[in-house]
């Protein structure tokens, strides 16, 4: 089979995992859980952000359901601890942006937590651990590591805002590359499958999520910048959330309706 017979096949499995015609660009929808009456009757709806691109946190199924782990563990800890949401779902960037000017309640994307991001958002507790790799395409051998990526044009795409991006920023002028940017996770994996971008960084359950489904990427680094991922509020508000956020992961934990949501997008 022809490479661009192949990478057709990969574009056509990429848009079918994260869902490149599922939606436009900010869509709302609401997802109401009502366990007790004092919630139903005066409870206050949270508009929570998300990034419908980055499957296996958060994407759109082929019904149009949004599903991933994110969105999974937010109905779960919703459904647990009674209260109510909007989802927004915008570029990755904007999400982040979003917390930090306060314009959403909270937001749960695959977000790491970092010591630069604690200066602006306040966490709830570690929901899962991951971590950035280096990826190209299935086919090619003559990258296998930071060194080969030297001279290259265009060498590593990443998405904007992204841990990959810092990473990436991190080490370019050590081993002579340089990055291109995009607003959206799909436009990454595309550029690097068409051939633009020789590589791309990325976070790791993602990565492994998206090779599981067919598409024709492999991962050539090891698992740099271990970080958790966690759910974000605007710095000093809505402390009330982050306690039900935490409240709700650990009942889901203890009952095995984590374990269960977990083992739904990646595979152990």
């Amino acid at each position: 089979m022809s490479f661009m017979k192949k990478g057709g096949f990969a574009i056509l499995a990429l848009a079918l995992v994260t869902g490149l015609a599922a939606c436009n660009d900010k869509v709302t929808i609401s997802a109401e859980q009502k366990t007790n009456s004092e919630v139903q009757e005066e409870g206050k709806k949270y508009v929570i952000a998300t990034n419908t691109f980055f499957a296996p946190f958060e994407f759109q199924n082929n019904m149009g359901e949004y599903v991933g782990i994110d969105m999974d563990l937010l109905e779960a800890i919703a459904k647990d601890q009674g209260f109510r949401y909007e989802l927004v779902t915008m570029s990755f960037n904007e999400v982040l942006t979003a917390v930090e000017e306060g314009r959403v309640d909270g937001a749960l994307a695959g977000i790491s937590i970092t010591e630069k991001r604690k200066e602006i958002f306040d966490y709830s507790n570690p929901y899962l651990v991951g971590g950035v790799v280096m990826a190209v395409a299935a086919n090619r051998n003559d990258i296998n590591n930071y060194e080969d990526l030297a001279g290259k044009t265009v060498a590593v795409a990443v998405a904007q805002g992204t841990e990959a991006e810092a990473f990436a920023e991190s080490i370019k002028d050590i081993y002579g590359f340089n990055i291109t940017t995009f607003n959206e996770f799909s436009d990454v994996y595309i550029d690097v499958l068409e051939g633009n971008s020789q590589a791309l960084f990325e976070d790791y359950p993602v990565m492994g999520y998206i090779i599981s489904q067919g598409v024709d990427f492999k991962i050539v680094s090891d698992i740099e910048r271990k970080n958790p991922y966690g759910f974000a509020v605007p710095k000093g508000k809505n402390p009330e959330l982050i306690e039900m956020f935490n409240n709700g992961l650990e009942n889901i934990r203890k009952n095995g309706k984590y374990q269960e949501i977990i083992d739904t997008y990646v595979q152990s």
